[in-house]
């Protein structure tokens, strides 16, 4: 990469300067950054195992300038990266987890290089827009709720104001998403002879079907919006064998955090009832933190917008919650943004085969590069209007 600051840089750039100059900037390291996500898209890394892309983003933020500390906040693959010394605290996210069996059918290599462009963009007037920059590596998105842990370790300690970008088959600034909670459900009953002594088994994998039962008439009373779903994992493996264990994994989602606990009680009560209905016992455990809804903070977001707007990028749509995040834990504790930025033009969605080759064409590295230039635009936007 080449020197942070371009030659002959004014000292003290207006607004609109300022811009021009950090867009220059950007643009000035972009190969860097397509090979980042390049790189990041051809070496798919799951869950708390991103090793090797965590090391290439802290590695791209350490040669500018950064001081990068790696790993932290008790995550072995999450890093954070600190450069300027104003009163002003912008914590810049980059997700990097891929899908299992999928690759980034999520996008999250464009989300990565995106925050790292917009912490380069801004590094050389980080000190005279009084602004500190944190970039924040963050694991485990897609299963994990990584920055929930962070969240609690005190990453985001001290921040004014976060933001990250995400790929799409759609242009949104307003972004909202489900409260999603997980949940692991065993039962453990007697192993007999369906035959010889059926009468002293405790049948496990009854027990999960009572359940699945119950919840199944549990939906018609749940308001539209909210979710039970989920697999059995075990539930006996021959039928001349009464199963004595059943294992399931669910997902609860709700409009709300508030709505999520209600929900997580009443389908926790059917889980209870398959073991009272068959004299099983029953665990329910919570594999990982509860994700809590994405509250966008309007002022960030009216900034983002009009960035988005000047780079041309397309009209945003509204649209109501149509997934999970753990940005929306952040969300809760630090004024937000998480725009989705279109890739596909409605092709094909996050979580499609198709949409990891989107994540890795042209219209996934033309919205890296102008997600970088928007939040870095964004991040300047805020200093200025707080310094005048």
């Amino acid at each position: 990469m080449t020197d942070a600051r371009a030659p002959g840089a004014p000292t003290t750039p207006g607004p609109e300067d300022l811009k021009s100059l950090v867009r220059e900037e950007i643009e000035r390291h972009s190969e860097a950054l397509l090979a980042l996500s390049r790189r990041i898209h051809g070496h798919p890394e799951t869950a708390f195992a991103e090793h090797r892309a965590a090391a290439w983003c802290a590695e791209a933020l350490a040669e500018r300038g950064f001081t990068v500390t790696a790993p932290t906040y008790g995550l072995e693959t999450a890093f954070e990266a600190t450069l300027g010394r104003g009163p002003l605290t912008v914590a810049v996210v980059c997700e990097y987890d891929a899908l299992p069996d999928l690759g980034h059918a999520c996008g999250h290599n464009l989300i990565a290089a995106a925050g790292v462009g917009a912490a380069l963009g801004l590094a050389p007037f980080a000190d005279e827009l009084g602004l500190r920059v944190r970039v924040l590596g963050t694991p485990a998105e897609e299963r994990g709720a990584g920055k929930a842990l962070m969240l609690e370790s005190g990453a985001f300690d001290g921040v004014d104001a976060a933001m990250m970008v995400h790929p799409c088959p759609f242009e949104m600034s307003d972004f909202r998403s489900f409260a999603l909670g997980t949940l692991s459900v065993s039962y453990t009953g007697r192993a007999a002879h369906p035959s010889l002594n059926p009468h002293e088994g405790r049948n496990a994998a009854d027990a999960l079907t009572v359940a699945q039962v119950a919840i199944g008439l549990l939906r018609q009373h749940l308001p539209p919006q909210w979710r039970v779903h989920g697999v059995t994992t075990e539930a006996g493996s021959a039928p001349n064998a009464i199963p004595e264990r059943a294992r399931a994994e669910y997902e609860l989602r709700a409009l709300a955090a508030e709505d999520l606990a209600e929900l997580r009680e009443r389908v926790e009560a059917c889980f209870r009832a398959g073991a009272l209905a068959t004299g099983c016992e029953v665990t329910l455990e919570r594999p990982e933190p509860d994700y809590l809804d994405f509250r966008g903070d309007p002022a960030l977001t009216a900034l983002w917008e009009a960035n988005a707007k000047a780079l041309g990028r397309p009209e945003p749509v509204e649209r109501p919650p149509f997934a999970c995040t753990d940005m929306g834990n952040v969300s809760h504790a630090v004024p937000s943004i998480h725009p989705v930025l279109d890739i596909s033009g409605g092709a094909c969605g996050p979580h499609e085969a198709a949409f990891a080759e989107a994540a890795a064409g042209p219209a996934g590295e033309r919205a890296l590069l102008d997600g970088a230039t928007a939040m870095a635009w964004t991040a300047a936007d805020l200093a200025l209007a707080r310094r005048a």
